[in-house]
């Protein structure tokens, strides 16, 4: 859903417009605002207070930088998110006492090519198909095509919407998202064309709908093929006519939209199955973009998780200094069908679980050691005589054992962890 960060004060706005993207620093170097451009160049947004030293990193050293007013490289940061940029320094003075500093931005155009790391807009990765999307966003942003995206949940549709609407000359109207999938019928309608007073029960005042909201921005219509097939022939309409009439309304209203959508199926395949019009899907498919999953970019995930411990160590949260190699196996061979997204709560579970500097196996979440079938035995339901029996049989090995009493490694250790705190 859309942000509801309140508008940037007219200062930042006029300074957005002249200058770009710009970070205000005070005189004891910490973060005092900045433009929503630098939000935009960073894919994130920096808080108020925060030291100059933890967000910016340029060739040399801070104070250099910030005395000789030279344009440097450096490199940007706010949590998972890195940009390459170039910073000028100005000092603000007042009656010859120094305020702080305005530092401005752009992006470092270095060579690009097929290795290496990136961040784009909230999304991180070193995986050259990942960074081929990149270049093909870039493009299209320029211009006022509809897209669709189309990937798995958690591979980052939403991110690939806000660069779309970012880079585009629509980046500084609205950007407002809305999930087809989230709302029944008659609310969907209403939330996207909007309603006149009395149109139904509880309509107590008009109400605009994001088409209407979106105008002179970007729309993003996330699991658009869930959209019920009487509404799909009202979006076509408003694609077709660049008009809304609101749920009770008879006046067409004019909205100036691009529309960005979004979904996990094949849009071809529901239009074979009748669940979705061909005429709305040549509308919204103009250019199709088509993000890898987490298991197609398996390079990604180690270095993702740690990315993710350590954005969660900066939150106070436990130090995890490495990932032990049975649990890395562990990590790289699983399916992850919640990607990214999926990838980040196991972290988080991890992080809170276990203790210590090495993330271990025994740390995971059970699903990672369960055996195929499912546990056939809860870990209550061990009782000390029958995990003596199952270690004995397998020579000491827990993992052995586990199999042969039907539960996942994990279950075992932390079933005799109770077992060995009762007899204390």
């Amino acid at each position: 859903m859309p942000s509801s960060r309140p508008p940037p004060p007219l200062a930042l706005t006029a300074l957005d417009s002249l200058a770009g993207a710009v970070l205000l620093v005070d005189a004891n170097r910490r973060v005092a605002s900045h433009t929503p451009a630098l939000e935009s160049l960073l894919g994130a947004s920096l808080r108020e207070g925060t030291a100059l030293a933890e967000v910016l990193t340029p060739q040399g050293d801070l104070d250099a930088l910030l005395s000789h007013g030279r344009e440097t490289s450096a490199r940007l940061r706010s949590g998972t998110n890195t940009v390459p940029v170039r910073v000028r320094a100005v000092p603000l003075t007042r009656a010859d006492r120094l305020q702080g500093w305005a530092l401005s931005f752009t992006r470092e155009q270095a060579p690009r090519d097929t290795e290496g790391e990136e961040v784009f807009h909230g999304l991180w990765t070193q995986d050259a198909e990942l960074r081929r999307v990149f270049r093909i966003v870039e493009k299209v942003a320029r211009t006022e095509s509809s897209v669709l995206v189309r990937g798995e949940s958690g591979t980052g549709k939403e991110h690939i919407a806000h660069a779309l609407h970012a880079l585009s000359p629509r980046g500084k109207g609205p950007f407002r998202a809305i999930n087809c999938a989230a709302l029944p019928p008659n609310l969907l309608e209403s939330e996207l064309f909007g309603h006149v007073r009395g149109a139904f029960t509880g309509a107590v005042r008009d109400s605009p709908g994001h088409f209407r909201l979106a105008h002179g921005g970007s729309l993003f219509l996330d699991e658009v093929a869930e959209l019920p097939l009487d509404l799909q022939a009202k979006m076509l309409r408003v694609l077709e006519t660049r008009t809304v009439i609101p749920v009770g309304g008879r006046a067409p209203v004019p909205v100036d939209v691009r529309i960005i959508a979004a979904t996990h199926r094949a849009l071809r395949r529901e239009v074979e199955a009748g669940r979705f019009r061909a005429d709305l899907m040549y509308r919204l498919r103009v250019v199709p973009i088509f993000l890898p999953t987490l298991r197609e970019r398996r390079g990604d995930i180690l270095p993702l998780a740690l990315r993710f411990l350590d954005e969660l160590q900066q939150r106070g949260t436990r130090r995890v200094e490495r990932i032990a190699p049975s649990a890395r196996r562990l990590l790289e061979a699983h399916a992850w069908p919640g990607n990214v997204r999926e990838l980040r709560n196991v972290m988080e579970y991890a992080s809170v679980i276990g203790e210590g500097p090495v993330l271990r196996e025994a740390d995971l979440p059970p699903e990672f050691s369960e055996p195929p079938g499912g546990p056939r035995l809860d870990a209550t339901d061990l009782d000390a005589e029958q995990l003596r029996r199952a270690l004995t049989q397998a020579g000491g090995n827990r993992t052995e054992a586990a199999r042969l009493l039907g539960v996942s490694r994990v279950t075992l250790w932390r079933r005799l962890r109770a077992l060995d705190e009762a007899d204390e």
